[in-house]
Protein backbone atom coordinates (compact mmCIF):
# COMPACT_ATOMS: atom_id res chain seq x y z
CA UNK A 1 0.00 0.00 0.00
CA UNK A 2 1.18 3.58 -0.72
CA UNK A 3 -0.29 7.00 -0.01
CA UNK A 4 -2.81 7.91 -2.46
CA UNK A 5 -3.06 11.65 -1.88
CA UNK A 6 -3.42 12.55 -5.14
CA UNK A 7 -7.03 10.89 -6.02
CA UNK A 8 -10.43 10.91 -4.50
CA UNK A 9 -13.10 8.61 -4.98
CA UNK A 10 -16.76 10.70 -5.62
CA UNK A 11 -19.81 9.66 -5.00
CA UNK A 12 -23.00 10.61 -6.91
CA UNK A 13 -26.45 9.53 -7.14
CA UNK A 14 -28.56 9.69 -10.02
CA UNK A 15 -32.42 8.88 -11.11
CA UNK A 16 -31.88 5.71 -12.68
CA UNK A 17 -29.27 3.30 -14.67
CA UNK A 18 -29.42 5.46 -18.10
CA UNK A 19 -28.70 8.81 -16.64
CA UNK A 20 -26.07 6.89 -14.29
CA UNK A 21 -24.40 4.90 -17.71
CA UNK A 22 -24.58 7.90 -19.28
CA UNK A 23 -22.23 10.35 -16.65
CA UNK A 24 -20.39 7.59 -16.36
CA UNK A 25 -19.20 6.70 -20.15
CA UNK A 26 -18.52 10.59 -20.17
CA UNK A 27 -16.37 10.66 -17.55
CA UNK A 28 -14.42 7.96 -18.83
CA UNK A 29 -14.34 8.71 -22.49
CA UNK A 30 -13.14 12.45 -21.66
CA UNK A 31 -10.30 10.53 -18.88
CA UNK A 32 -12.07 12.33 -16.01
CA UNK A 33 -12.36 9.46 -14.12
CA UNK A 34 -10.57 5.97 -14.29
CA UNK A 35 -13.46 3.88 -13.76
CA UNK A 36 -16.86 4.33 -12.42
CA UNK A 37 -18.49 1.77 -10.83
CA UNK A 38 -22.52 2.08 -10.90
CA UNK A 39 -24.82 0.16 -8.08
CA UNK A 40 -28.28 -0.15 -8.65
CA UNK A 41 -30.85 -0.64 -6.16
CA UNK A 42 -30.35 2.14 -3.69
CA UNK A 43 -32.81 3.63 -1.57
CA UNK A 44 -32.21 7.63 -0.71
CA UNK A 45 -34.15 9.36 2.45
CA UNK A 46 -33.62 12.90 2.68
CA UNK A 47 -34.94 16.52 3.06
CA UNK A 48 -35.98 18.13 0.13
CA UNK A 49 -38.14 21.52 0.51
CA UNK A 50 -39.45 20.95 3.93
CA UNK A 51 -40.28 17.79 2.91
CA UNK A 52 -39.08 13.96 4.05
CA UNK A 53 -38.62 12.05 0.56
CA UNK A 54 -37.90 8.48 -0.16
CA UNK A 55 -36.58 7.76 -3.49
CA UNK A 56 -34.62 4.54 -5.85
CA UNK A 57 -31.44 5.92 -6.92
CA UNK A 58 -28.44 4.52 -8.60
CA UNK A 59 -25.23 5.30 -7.03
CA UNK A 60 -22.03 5.73 -8.96
CA UNK A 61 -18.59 5.42 -7.56
CA UNK A 62 -16.50 7.73 -9.28
CA UNK A 63 -12.16 7.48 -9.21
CA UNK A 64 -10.52 10.31 -10.25
CA UNK A 65 -7.68 12.97 -9.70
CA UNK A 66 -7.70 15.51 -7.61
CA UNK A 67 -6.89 17.82 -9.75
CA UNK A 68 -10.37 17.00 -11.62
CA UNK A 69 -12.66 17.29 -9.01
CA UNK A 70 -13.67 20.98 -10.52
CA UNK A 71 -14.17 19.81 -14.40
CA UNK A 72 -15.74 16.64 -13.20
CA UNK A 73 -18.19 18.07 -11.43
CA UNK A 74 -19.21 20.68 -13.81
CA UNK A 75 -19.42 17.37 -16.37
CA UNK A 76 -21.88 15.93 -13.93
CA UNK A 77 -23.97 19.28 -13.12
CA UNK A 78 -24.68 19.62 -16.98
CA UNK A 79 -25.68 16.40 -17.41
CA UNK A 80 -27.86 15.51 -14.21
CA UNK A 81 -31.28 16.06 -13.84
CA UNK A 82 -31.64 17.04 -10.25
CA UNK A 83 -31.29 20.56 -9.39
CA UNK A 84 -29.27 20.05 -7.11
CA UNK A 85 -26.76 16.41 -7.71
CA UNK A 86 -24.99 14.75 -4.98
CA UNK A 87 -21.34 15.08 -5.75
CA UNK A 88 -19.60 14.00 -2.79
CA UNK A 89 -15.26 13.82 -3.02
CA UNK A 90 -13.45 11.67 -0.61
CA UNK A 91 -9.36 11.31 -0.36
CA UNK A 92 -7.73 7.95 -1.27
CA UNK A 93 -5.21 8.06 1.30
CA UNK A 94 -3.77 4.50 0.37
CA UNK A 95 -4.47 2.28 -2.44
CA UNK A 96 -2.14 -0.52 -4.06
CA UNK A 97 0.68 0.48 -5.95
CA UNK A 98 -0.86 -1.03 -9.03
CA UNK A 99 -3.94 0.28 -8.61
CA UNK A 100 -2.53 3.90 -7.91
CA UNK A 101 -0.53 3.92 -10.78
CA UNK A 102 -3.45 2.46 -13.26
CA UNK A 103 -5.58 5.44 -11.85
CA UNK A 104 -3.24 8.18 -13.05
CA UNK A 105 -2.93 6.59 -16.40
CA UNK A 106 -6.16 6.31 -16.91
CA UNK A 107 -7.32 9.82 -16.55
CA UNK A 108 -5.81 13.31 -17.46
CA UNK A 109 -3.15 14.34 -16.16
CA UNK A 110 -3.28 18.62 -14.59
CA UNK A 111 -0.07 19.35 -13.30
CA UNK A 112 -1.67 20.47 -10.00
CA UNK A 113 -1.28 17.20 -7.86
CA UNK A 114 2.02 17.32 -7.25
CA UNK A 115 2.34 13.54 -9.57
CA UNK A 116 4.39 12.61 -11.55
CA UNK A 117 2.07 12.48 -15.20
CA UNK A 118 1.73 8.90 -16.68
CA UNK A 119 4.00 7.00 -18.72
Amino acid sequence: MIPGTHFRVVLVTAPDVKVAGDIARGLVERKLAACVNIVPGATSIYRWEGKVQEDAEVVLVIKTRAGLLDELAQFIRERHPAKVPEIIALPITEGSAAYLEWLGASTKFTGVEGAQPPL
